[in-house]
């Protein structure tokens, strides 16, 4: 017999979407609701598999919860396991230190939520004795290593400690209880359960250790399908690994080569044939591209100009391929020759480099700073997020719009009648 689990993290339930509602209240829809949909799949998950436990290794929430809404789908989720005679075990991450749903919600006493002081749970099953080692935080930062503050290897069990942690440091992610994979390593549990970093790794060494990644992905910045672990333990104390697909949505990037294409319709045809090579290689029921139209063609005036009309063309191809959503269009195409435009005497070409010249000037950096910062300061706060979250993101901001402005100025001084 064998003793199993199903290991999760990173659910962030709820978690707001607020600069993609700006673009797609419906996509918004979809992906705000699809956190939920990955927890359920991952009890579906634990039901199909008749596993002992489920191990959620921190961010079940999102933050600052009052939803009774929440409140009500996360009870009916744990008992179902709770009927199902499968334990859960978990802890508290930064994201829930945040949350009053975390403190006041009363789950099934075949729940274990860890405090803030490190505690171990045995469990025996299948003639296994499996102890879970778990530490919650109370607050939203955890500069220093949890490691010494749990307890040895149970003689005699399995043991698997659950941390919320950025081990060494992952970019995107905020320090949160730092420690490294060699400690992890050199505590002597069978498994460790972690969380916090939302791209899935497994670390070899003499512990199983395991970042089984986000559920579900909420951006670009968080593409491809995603996942949670089903582990089993042998009687030989050998520990199993099995990835298992959650993501009802999977975020992709995908991109279209228009060199050569001379009219709209060809240009069409090749977004389309792109979105349903990308849905074919998609496991999850959804994709959400991030679509990028690269490459020099006759066409690159027409479609800077006519932007919007392209984003149209590409949402209607991704309805026709099914499950499919464009989320983004990105621009990089050229016309032919660009490569040898310092001979071109084309007066528009030189008012654009002479534009993009400009743009590139400290004094006229400053004053669209000024007036971005200027403009986002009148707009309330849950709306701001289009121009980044720090000083790196606002300049990236200011690059892009910068670049697309010049672009769009020169392509509608090419003229010529819409497509």
């Amino acid at each position: 017999m064998a003793f199993r689990f199903v290991h999760t993290a990173d659910i962030h339930l709820d978690s707001p979407l607020r600069s993609l509602a700006l673009r797609n209240a419906d996509l918004a829809d979809l992906i705000g609701d699809a956190s939920r949909q990955a927890f359920t799949a991952i009890v579906d998950l634990c039901l199909a598999e008749r596993v002992d436990a489920l191990v959620i290794a921190g961010d079940l929430y999102d933050g600052d919860q009052t939803s009774m809404k929440t409140a009500r789908f996360l009870a009916t989720q744990m008992t179902r396991l709770h009927q199902a005679g499968v334990r859960v075990y978990m802890i508290r991450g930064n994201h829930d230190a945040m949350s009053r749903i975390s403190k006041q919600l009363a789950l099934p006493d075949t729940v274990t939520t860890f405090t803030g002081r490190a505690q171990s749970v045995t469990q025996s099953s299948s003639g296994l004795d499996v102890a879970f080692h778990g530490l919650s935080f109370a607050s939203q930062k955890a500069p220093e290593s949890l490691l010494p503050k749990y307890a040895g290897p149970l003689d005699g069990a399995i043991n698997v400690g659950l941390m919320h942690t950025s081990l060494a440091g992952s970019p995107g992610h905020d320090v949160y209880a730092p420690c490294s994979v060699t400690d992890l390593n050199g505590h002597g549990f069978d498994y460790w359960a972690l969380g916090h970093i939302h791209v899935r790794k497994v670390y070899p060494g003499p512990s199983t250790i395991v970042m089984p990644g986000i559920p579900q992905g909420r951006d670009i910045n968080e593409a491809g399908e995603k996942s949670a672990t089903l582990v089993t333990v042998h009687d030989d104390r050998s520990v199993e690994i099995e990835e298992r697909l959650t993501s009802v949505a999977q975020f992709g990037r995908v991109s279209v080569d228009l060199t050569g294409a001379l009219d709209w319709g060809e240009a069409v045809v090749r977004i389309r044939s792109a979105l349903e090579q990308a849905r074919t290689a998609a496991r999850s029921r959804h994709l959400v591209a991030r679509l990028s139209v690269i490459g020099a063609s006759a066409l690159s005036w027409t479609i800077i100009r006519d932007r919007d009309l392209l984003l149209a063309e590409a949402e209607q191809a991704a309805e026709q391929v099914g499950h499919t959503w464009v989320e983004k269009l990105e621009l990089a195409i050229s016309p032919p020759g660009m490569e040898n435009q310092e001979d071109n005497a084309d007066p528009i070409l030189e008012l654009a480099q002479s534009m993009r010249a400009n743009a590139k000037s400290d004094a006229f950096r400053s004053d669209a700073r000024e007036f971005v910062l200027k403009m986002i300061g009148d707009l309330p706060p849950d709306a701001r997020g289009f121009v980044g979250k720090d000083e790196a993101g606002l300049e990236y901001f200011l690059d892009d719009v910068l670049a697309r402005g010049v672009d769009l100025v020169a392509a509608r001084l090419k003229g010529g009648g819409s497509q």
